[in-house]
């Protein structure tokens, strides 16, 4: 039972490596015994089995990243992300958060078998997924990195600053692709984080403001580590997790139960963010 978390040996791919989650998630999978591939814009430091430089706005970086690794790919950890509260252009914003994070997975697929697995970082800043599944459903109908592009640009009203929208398309993309990728014995998850103490919070508090943020960080009264985020998807991601898939897990102290139960009171943050 050593290696309970099935990692030994296995090839995966984490994206966002260079800081943050991304970074967080790549020393625990080397830590566990994988054979771990980083991708991200900026380099990375760590000890890997090796790095591309890969700009997810960018489908032909995206393509060679996946061709350089090469080979059969356990897992895939999808970390990399801009943050809200239009800090970027927003449709830079969708084509790391969702475009390109979409494009790379359906470049990964095929070099999984049965037995893999995958898992993307969304957001609690996604929770208006719900309200909007038949404009997601028509996104999700978009092909290619180009087509879901198009899409984007004619609906800049459902885009906006981008954030929200594609933590949102995130979450309606990993439930609806859960259901066909399980038939080749491929799982797909995602986690929503709660505030977390990583170098985009800076950007999260100019552009969203702090207020907004801590409010989202209750009841735990605290932002999340990198390292706490990390063991989320790394569980999700693990042989351990079974049959877990199509999941939108919370990890997030328990932001969500305290939505649910009335504990936490979204619309007083929802008054505040339109303030």
């Amino acid at each position: 039972m050593s290696d309970i978390l099935g990692y030994r040996g296995k090839r995966v791919i984490v994206t966002g490596c260079f800081s943050g989650m991304g970074e967080a998630t790549a020393k625990m999978l080397l830590d566990l015994g994988a054979e771990v591939h980083g991708f991200d814009y900026k380099a990375c430091t760590l000890p890997l089995a090796s790095f591309t430089t890969v700009d997810l706005r960018d489908p032909a970086s995206i393509e060679a990243g996946v061709a350089a690794v090469g080979g059969k790919i356990d897992g895939l950890f999808n970390c990399a992300g801009l943050p809200g509260g239009g800090a970027f252009n927003p449709i830079d914003t969708m084509k790391v958060n969702f475009i390109g994070t979409r494009h790379l997975t359906e470049q990964v697929i095929t070099h999984m078998g049965e037995g893999g697995a995958i898992v993307s970082i969304a957001s609690t800043g996604g929770l208006g997924w719900s309200r909007r599944i038949p404009v997601h459903m028509e996104l999700l109908q978009a092909q290619g990195f180009q087509g879901a592009l198009d899409w984007c640009a004619d609906h800049m009203d459902q885009v906006a600053e981008g954030y929200g929208f594609s933590k949102e398309a995130v979450i309606v993309w990993t439930q609806f692709l859960g259901a066909h990728l399980i038939k080749k014995g491929i799982r797909i998850n995602c986690s929503l984080p709660s505030p977390t103490q990583t170098p985009m919070m800076a950007s999260f508090h100019a552009h969203s403001g702090k207020a907004i943020v801590d409010a989202a960080a209750e009841p735990l009264g605290r932002y999340t580590t990198p390292a706490e985020q990390a063991g989320g998807i790394v569980l999700l991601n693990s042989a351990l997790a079974g049959v877990i898939n199509g999941v939108v897990l919370p990890v997030d102290g328990g932001f969500m139960g305290g939505v649910a139960t009335g504990q936490v009171d979204l619309s007083l943050m929802m008054g505040k963010a339109k303030a």
